[in-house]
């Protein structure tokens, strides 16, 4: 459920609309979120935004797709952090954060649920 009491049923990667792609394989989105790969294919810096750990909308994309559970994200994250050899994901507070976070910083990618994405944000579709 959403902070307004809304059950969310799907939720879709989305990122910043000046960057030029539509589809990312399953690995390479696992790649991004785990924040083992850190540039675009054109070049850009991937800014990667999550939700926090217990977010409904977190767990439900983690799950629906990264195949993944966000404890799994978690210890990643924790592991590059405490290695000094990467940094974790920038958390957001909501999806009206996320949402303008994507529309407005270059190299962003994150997700929203289904009701949340516009024209705006570009869609990324996972093979």
């Amino acid at each position: 459920m959403t902070a307004a009491g809304e059950t969310v049923k799907t939720v879709r990667p989305v990122i910043h609309p000046g960057i030029n792609t539509d589809h990312l394989s399953r690995n390479l989105l696992r790649s991004i979120f785990g924040m083992r790969l850190r540039t675009w294919q054109d070049g850009p810096p991937i800014r990667v935004f999550v939700l926090p750990d217990d977010a409904p909308t977190h767990g439900i994309f983690t799950k629906q797709q990264l195949n993944v559970f966000p404890y799994q994200l978690r210890a990643a994250w924790d592991r590059l952090t405490f290695t000094g050899t990467g940094q974790a994901p920038i958390i957001v507070q909501s999806e009206d954060e996320m949402y303008a976070l994507i529309t407005s910083t270059p190299g962003a990618i994150g997700y929203l649920s289904e009701a949340r994405i516009d024209k705006h944000v570009r869609v990324i579709h996972v093979d």
